[in-house]
């Protein structure tokens, strides 16, 4: 029986929804996430008669003819980018970006990466890095004796000291951004890396190219609507009982075909 194999394949779609949702649940206080989105489309059809063939008992053809389907299957789990709001935090080195963009990064293996994590910090020498000590490109480094620093809008990186009036310009840094942002292959710790579906990183400053600018003293928070996602989870767990309630039809309908006698 076709039910069986059918409601089979939506209890696992809908289990791979829950699983999603719980992944965006479990981020609603991360930095700088984006909550993903689970999508399915229909399995391949058994043409049992296909439209627009003719009827060998008149001639006449058929309207639409008979597709049995075969269920359901996971085509993507979607990343939904949005702009999460901004949380006042008042860190020099915390940064929010306001628009489009990537921090880049460094990872140990010298390959780029790239976050919307902007709650930075300064390593043992000064160096600008992540909060699990990735350096941010392009490395910039702090004096020992910096009183504090600034960073403006575009990205420029100004450090005050306490023996001079005007600041010294560290460096500035740049922002990455994707012809489609999408197709970034998620690594964990808020990193993302370059794909051939995400196209080559495009690096400017920000506020050029079409490129977001940067706010001191703030981070992003997750962009997770909870009363959303809690709305969603309840409509999977029903569409779960629902094929639960198709299989144990079936199964009924096959324990009655196996008493005739």
């Amino acid at each position: 029986m076709r039910a069986l194999r059918i409601a089979a394949t939506g209890m696992s779609a809908q289990q791979m929804r829950v699983e999603t949702i719980s992944q965006n649940l479990a981020n609603m206080n991360t930095t700088g996430y984006n909550a993903r989105r689970a999508e399915f489309a229909d399995l391949h059809y058994q043409q049992m008669a296909r439209p627009g063939t003719i009827n060998s008992a008149d001639g006449t053809i058929l309207p639409t003819g008979i597709q049995l389907g075969l269920g359901v299957r996971p085509s993507s789990v979607t990343v939904q980018i949005a702009q999460g709001s901004l949380s006042q935090t008042g860190g020099d080195l915390d940064i929010a970006i306001e628009g489009e963009g990537y921090l880049e990064v460094t990872l140990p293996s010298g390959q780029s990466a790239y976050t919307r994590d902007g709650g930075l910090k300064p390593s043992a020498d000064g160096l600008i890095v992540t909060s699990d000590g990735h350096p941010v490109v392009p490395g910039i480094t702090i004096p020992d004796d910096a009183r504090s620093i600034s960073i403006n809008s575009d990205g420029e990186i100004y450090a005050y000291f306490g023996d001079r009036v005007e600041a010294e310009l560290l460096g500035q840094f740049t922002l990455a951004g994707f012809s489609n942002a999408k197709g970034l292959e998620a690594i964990g710790s808020n990193l993302f890396l370059e794909t051939t579906a995400s196209g080559p990183a495009l690096v400017s400053t920000p506020g050029v190219d079409g490129l977001g600018t940067l706010r001191q003293g703030y981070l992003e928070d997750s962009s997770v609507d909870a009363v959303r996602e809690v709305t969603e989870l309840i409509e999977a767990q029903r569409g779960y009982e629902l094929n639960a309630k198709v299989i144990t039809a079936a199964d009924q309908m096959l324990s009655a075909t196996t008493q005739i006698r």
